[in-house]
């Protein structure tokens, strides 16, 4: 992989999770503060990203494998997302705002497994390069959120937060150039309709036991967003103290991706135990808040949700484009973003909320019977997992050289050269 070809998809990776980054994590204190939501209605806003990833992909997905250039695409739902999101900074009623954000995610999540499969499509060897361009997913995240705290402490006066949509915004806008001088993608073609032959995949059963395994440790991650900081608070961590201490699962996020996957991944253990040893982190996480009261130990474990997350989530994307038939890898990357970004985000948010409530008394949480729950789920996920999951053969994988080199001949001469 050339200098490039690699700054172009390291570009695609950093803006997808910038603008991502930027208003995510802190949209809730808008909501919650200025604009006096109750905690039900910032629920109900936050599941507007699931809810738009259960339909959005699917398409984006068809319309990549069958009719338009990747990055066109791309471009054209980054380009609405800038206006919704200017639109959704202006807004401070629960309803219009709701729209407003269904409509973004929509669009928003039809670019995720399009930034994939962009990716996947040119290079030469994605298990051992994609590492090198994921990493830019949790740098975007971190930087982000750094700029928009620095932006905020310049001002002399308190905002009314509505900048983190603004800035978002304004990221969007960067993000479609971006897109526009991505390597042509155009179309795989081939007969039939890719959105169907995505979903034959889960015929096969090791692949099937794959995506509910995902399914339900996806949605178990869910456990960690909700529940995480008000624990640490719990068991003793100042509250100025948690963004630092939650932080350090990022840093693990990009150590992990750059260092560890593709020596995990490719060369030692291969694709089924980095996806046990994965959500097997998350096991080990929730077994340490159940267990301890040691703050020490309990900043520690959260290296295990960034390890996690690029054991599982990362390395089950690039399991997915193993698997997946060169002519749907859009639409394959679509299903795994559908199922976890998507179904498991939103019904894990459910459970998770719903397990909270019920284990809540006079404002207090019973920590050990509410991470019991995903800990007892995420058991059965890594047992799927080793038991009914195997390493694509190398002969079906289009990971592999020989199919890479098959995908890579479907792009126009003038792009073969950037591979």
């Amino acid at each position: 992989m050339d200098t490039v070809l690699y700054t172009k998809l390291s570009a695609l990776m950093f803006m997808e999770y910038a603008v991502w980054g930027a208003w995510f994590p802190v949209l809730a204190a808008r909501l919650l503060g200025p604009l006096k939501m109750s905690g039900k209605q910032t629920g109900w806003i936050y599941a507007t990203l699931p809810l738009g990833t259960m339909i959005s992909p699917l398409l984006a997905g068809q319309l990549a494998d069958k009719y338009l250039d990747t990055g066109w695409i791309l471009a054209g739902a980054h380009l609405a997302g800038a206006v919704l999101l200017f639109a959704s900074a202006r807004i401070q009623k629960f309803g219009p705002l709701f729209v407003v954000l269904l409509l973004y995610s929509m669009f928003y999540g039809a670019t995720i497994p399009l930034v994939n499969s962009l990716m996947f499509t040119h290079l030469t060897n994605p298990q051992a390069q994609s590492p090198m361009i994921f990493i830019w997913a949790p740098v975007a995240w971190a930087l982000v959120g750094y700029l928009l705290s620095g932006w905020r402490m310049t001002r002399k006066a308190e905002g009314d937060g509505s900048d983190c949509l603004n800035f978002a915004a304004i990221l969007s806008v960067v993000m479609v150039v971006v897109c526009l001088i991505q390597p042509a993608t155009p179309p795989q073609g081939g007969s039939g309709a890719p959105i169907l032959k995505a979903f034959s995949m889960l015929g096969q059963v090791n692949f099937l036991i794959f995506i509910l395994a995902s399914l339900v440790v996806a949605g178990m991650m869910q456990f960690y967003f909700l529940g995480t900081a008000q624990l640490m608070q719990d068991r003793g961590i100042a509250n100025k103290a948690v963004p630092a201490a939650m932080a350090v699962a990022q840093a693990a996020q990009a150590l992990a991706t750059l260092f560890l996957l593709g020596l995990l991944y490719q060369q030692t253990v291969g694709p089924k135990w980095t996806l046990v040893i994965g959500a097997a982190c998350w096991l080990l996480l929730y077994v340490v808040y159940v267990t301890t009261q040691n703050r020490t130990l309990l900043i520690a474990s959260q290296a295990l949700h960034g390890l996690a997350y690029v054991f599982f989530i990362i390395a089950g994307q690039m399991f997915t484009n193993d698997v997946a038939d060169p002519a749907i890898v859009a639409s394959a990357q679509a299903l795994i973003i559908l199922v976890t970004t998507g179904i498991g985000l939103f019904l894990g948010t459910q459970l998770a909320g719903m397990v909270m409530d019920r284990n809540c008394i006079d404002g207090k949480f019973d920590w050990k019977k509410v991470y019991t729950v995903p800990l007892l789920c995420m058991l059965a996920g890594v047992v799927a997992l080793a038991v009914g999951v195997s390493d694509p053969k190398p002969a079906d994988a289009p990971g592999s050289n020989a199919q890479q080199e098959t995908n890579v001949a479907a792009v126009p001469a003038t792009n073969q050269d950037a591979c």
